[in-house]
C-alpha cells in the first residue's frame, strides 16, 4: 500500500456510468479512455476511495442540437467574465425516482466487485478499508431534492446507506438556494435556508449524514453553521480570494470551517482554481497546489483535503484522469509538504471528520 492512499471528497462517475451519452456506456471494472475514474485506473493512480455522489441534472436525455444551442446563448459574457442563470428546480418525485436508479449503480458496483469495493456507512469501515486496499465508496447525495418535506425519504436512504448529503446544487430547492456557475460573482446571492431547511440540517445531525456546503450559497452556509452540531464540510471547493467563483468559500466561511473542526475539498475543476476563472485543460497543477496551500496557510493543515470532482469538471491537462494523482502528490512535496502533511491531506482528516460527524 502506498504511504499516501488518497480518499476524495467528490465524484460524479455514478452519473456518467449510468447515463450512456455521458459515459459512453463504459464499466467500472474495465480501464476506459473515457471519463475520469474507474477501479484499474483507480488502483493506478493510488486513489483508495471516495464520495460518489448521485446526482439529477435537469437534463437526463442526451442534449438536442437546439438545447446546447440554447445553452449556450444563456451564457452571458460580461467585461471581466461571464454570467450563467440558474437551471429552474426540479419535481420531488423525479428526483427521488433518478436518484434511486443512479444509487442502484452503487450497490451492484459493490456486489459485482467480489470484495473489491465497500460502500462504507462507518469509519471504521473506511479505516480498515484504507489499511488492506479495498476501495471505498460513501453513497452521497448531491441536491437535496429527492428527500420530501417530512424526511421521511432521508432516513429511508439512510438506512440503505446514505452518509452524505448536499443540501443544495447550483439550482433553487425546497431547503434554500444554491449559487450560479457565473464569474466573477459573491457567494452570497439569495436567501437563506428554508425552514424545512433547516428542519433537514437538524434531521441528518440526528442520523450522523454529513451537511454539505458545497453549492450553497452564503446565507445559506451560516444558517447551517448556526444550527449544525457537527463539523462544517465543503466537500469540493476552494479559496474565494484565490478565484472569486460563487462556488468557492470566503475567508469568513474557511475560519468557521475551522472553528468546527472541518474541512474543505479542494476541487480540482479549472473554473473554480484560475484567476480568470475559465474552464480550460491548459490549467497547471500548481493552481491546485496554489488553493491547497492558500487554506492551509489559513486555517491549518488539518482542514485540508482533496475534493477532485472527478468525471464533473474540466481538469488540468496535467492531471488528465485519476491516473495523474501521483503527479499532484510530487508537485505538493516539491512546495514543501512532508509525508505528515500528506497523509492529512490524502485521507487522515477526511478520516477525522467522518469519525466526528458519524458519531464514531
Amino acid at each position: 500500500m502506498s504511504d499516501f492512499p488518497i480518499f476524495d471528497g467528490h465524484n460524479d462517475t455514478l452519473l456518467n456510468l449510468h447515463l450512456e451519452h455521458r459515459g459512453n456506456g463504459r464499466s467500472f471494472f474495465e480501464r476506459s479512455e473515457t471519463g475520469h475514474i474507474d477501479l484499474p485506473r483507480a488502483r493506478e493512480g493510488g486513489l483508495a476511495g471516495g464520495f460518489f455522489a448521485v446526482f439529477t441534472p435537469n437534463n437526463r436525455k442526451p442534449p438536442t442540437k437546439k438545447q446546447k444551442k440554447e445553452a449556450y446563448k444563456n451564457v452571458k459574457k460580461t467585461k471581466k467574465g461571464y454570467e450563467v442563470p440558474l437551471p429552474d428546480p426540479i419535481r420531488h418525485k423525479d428526483a427521488l425516482r433518478f436518484t434511486t436508479a443512479v444509487a442502484t449503480r452503487l450497490y451492484e458496483i459493490e456486489k459485482a466487485s467480489e470484495g473489491q469495493v465497500k460502500i462504507v456507512r462507518q469509519a471504521q469501515e473506511l479505516s480498515q478499508c484504507l489499511k488492506d486496499g479495498t476501495f471505498a465508496a460513501i453513497f452521497h447525495i448531491e441536491g437535496a431534492e429527492a428527500i420530501d418535506t417530512n424526511y421521511d425519504a432521508l432516513h429511508i436512504l439512510h438506512a440503505a446507506g446514505l452518509r452524505s448529503l448536499g443540501l443544495v446544487w447550483s439550482r433553487p430547492n425546497k431547503f434554500g438556494h444554491g449559487v450560479p456557475f457565473s464569474f466573477p460573482k459573491s457567494p452570497d446571492t439569495g436567501p437563506g435556508l428554508t425552514k424545512a431547511g433547516k428542519g433537514l440540517v437538524r434531521a441528518c445531525n440526528e442520523l450522523g449524514v454529513l451537511v454539505d456546503l458545497s453549492h450553497l450559497n452564503e446565507k445559506g452556509f451560516w444558517d447551517v453553521a448556526k444550527i449544525s452540531d457537527a463539523p462544517l464540510v465543503a466537500t469540493h471547493s476552494n479559496a474565494y480570494k484565490l478565484c472569486r467563483s460563487p462556488r468557492n468559500l470566503t475567508n469568513k466561511q474557511l475560519d468557521a470551517i475551522k472553528e468546527t473542526g472541518g474541512i474543505v475539498g479542494i476541487n480540482f475543476h479549472t473554473g473554480f482554481l484560475r484567476e480568470d476563472g475559465r474552464y480550460q485543460e491548459k490549467t497547471s497543477l500548481s493552481e491546485i497546489v496554489r488553493h491547497l496551500a492558500y487554506i492551509a496557510d489559513r486555517i491549518g493543515i488539518d482542514h485540508v483535503g482533496f475534493g477532485s470532482d472527478f468525471d464533473g469538471a474540466t481538469m488540468p491537462h496535467d492531471l488528465v484522469d485519476v491516473t495523474g494523482l501521483p503527479k499532484l502528490i510530487s508537485a505538493l512535496q516539491e512546495h514543501g509538504f512532508d509525508d505528515d502533511a500528506l497523509k492529512k491531506i490524502t485521507h487522515q482528516n477526511w478520516l477525522r471528520v467522518l469519525r466526528q460527524t458519524w458519531g464514531e
